[in-house]
């Protein structure tokens, strides 16, 4: 019987192993000759640091995406490095931190900074890897388009100086989105342009033109209106979000609350991002975050949910309204004060504000630690404290000792000071002694003549 479950364990051990083999032969190990060997391909790699446990989480889902990549029969090779041991090359691509993600495709290196899971990496590199700019030749290929993605950037009509904007456009911004181009009879009825060449946006269930004049450069346009008008915010959400230049209004709520209180004031973001885009789209994004967990790590503040806060993620400022956000003419007053400056900004980025953080997260650090091994906290912390204890103590306690033999030193040497006083007024007693008895026998002398004289 024991026998046989012996078996049974080995045989599920090898089943594991043999399954770690073969997700790992979908994923190669480059080493030094990978820069001059890859020519023409199109490469996703992993730049990961054997030590990193942000790595060490990644490398399941590594393999995932190596296993599905090279069973849909994508043009993209995925590939993992040390770059620890190769950091010349890691160097070169601009590696700085683990794990770095990058999709190399000719002489560019496109950075992934979204989630790292299985999904939404390979929606990147199939993104990237593709062409930068995809055509859609009839109606039926736009209406399936549009039902897959939330945002749509379409340039609209033949060459032109504004095609060329947008395919340089194109070029940076294809790591967060994708672009199309048709023509003009392949858009909706529903569809009005002002005039040919456009660009367009589909989004929100309606649509936005590309004013030059209106809107300024291109490429700013495109980067704040790749976001629909109202999000679930989380971190990396908020990480895109800095690049826009955008304040973020978001109401922190907890989605498991179905209280009046959290709906209404989701719905209350939600109504001001809609019937007020005109207004506030090109300086604010309206979300909601679940939980205050982040927000409170952020601001390193303790916000009380729900409730409403303001972020700009340029200067890390953020602003609290001062009374409760009631209905959505409170919010766009609120924002109103914001913009005409008389809101209190708070945080920042200034001197004060990093020492404040360091403290902060130097803080969290200790608690996290202590929470998750009490053990270990004892010992991290507490040794160095009983060390550094037991050094000011001993010194403490030498210079204690070197106080007392000076005192004793300086007392002896008074003392000797006081004995050689003492016997110099011994002295000088005497010599007064000696020079009173020289005066009085000098005295008789004179006294003997005179009473000679006399006789």
């Amino acid at each position: 019987m024991a026998a046989a479950s012996g078996r049974r364990r080995l045989i599920w051990a090898a089943a594991a192993a043999l399954v770690l083999t073969l997700d790992a032969a979908f994923v190669e190990d480059l080493d030094d000759s990978f820069k001059d060997n890859r020519k023409d391909d199109i490469w996703l790699v992993d730049f990961y640091a054997p030590w990193c446990g942000h790595c060490k989480k990644l490398e399941p889902v590594w393999n995932e995406v190596g296993i599905e990549i090279r069973s849909s029969g994508s043009p993209v090779k995925v590939g993992k490095m040390d770059a620890t041991s190769y950091s010349s090359i890691a160097s070169e691509y601009g590696v700085r931190g683990y794990p770095t993600i990058k999709l190399l495709k000719g002489d560019l290196a496109y950075n992934y900074r979204g989630p790292r899971t299985k999904d939404d990496i390979i929606e990147f590199a199939n993104r990237v890897a593709g062409p930068l700019i995809r055509p859609l030749p009839s109606q039926q290929m736009f209406e399936h388009v549009h039902k897959r993605h939330r945002v749509l950037f379409l340039y609209v009509g033949g060459e032109s100086p504004l095609k060329e904007k947008y395919i340089e456009v194109a070029s940076e911004l294809i790591v967060y989105t994708y672009f199309f181009s048709a023509s003009e009879e392949v858009l909706p009825e529903y569809v009005t342009l002002p005039e040919l060449p456009a660009v367009v946006v589909f989004k929100d269930g309606t649509y936005f033109v590309y004013d030059e004049y209106e809107d300024g450069d291109l490429s700013s346009w495109i980067n704040r209106e790749r976001f629909q008008a109202y999000l679930n915010v989380d971190g990396f959400t908020l990480y895109e979000l800095g690049d826009t230049g955008k304040l973020v209004a978001i109401a922190i709520i907890d989605d498991k609350n179905s209280s009046a209180e959290h709906t209404r004031l989701k719905s209350v973001i939600q109504e001001v991002a809609k019937d007020y885009r005109d207004h506030f789209h090109r300086n604010f994004q309206f979300g909601h975050m679940d939980g205050n967990d982040y927000i409170n790590s952020l601001l390193m503040d303790d916000l009380t949910i729900p409730t409403v806060v303001v972020l700009n993620t340029s200067n890390q400022q953020y602003f609290l309204p001062d009374r409760r956000i009631e209905s959505p003419e409170d919010l766009v007053q609120f924002i109103n004060n914001i913009l005409d400056g008389t809101a209190e900004a708070q945080g920042g980025d200034g001197f004060l504000q990093r020492i404040k953080r360091i403290i902060y997260d130097a803080k969290s650090t200790v608690v996290s630690v202590f929470k998750s091994s009490p053990l270990l906290g004892c010992f991290l912390f507490g040794l160095p404290l009983g060390v550094i204890s037991l050094m000011c103590y001993g010194i403490c306690t030498a210079d204690t000792d070197g106080g007392v033999e000076e005192n004793e030193t300086s007392k002896k040497e008074t003392g000797d000071r006081e004995l050689t006083d003492e016997g110099s007024e011994e002295e000088q007693e005497q010599e007064n002694k000696e020079k009173s008895a020289e005066l009085s026998d000098g005295e008789h002398g004179q006294k003997h003549i005179f009473d000679k004289k006399k006789d």
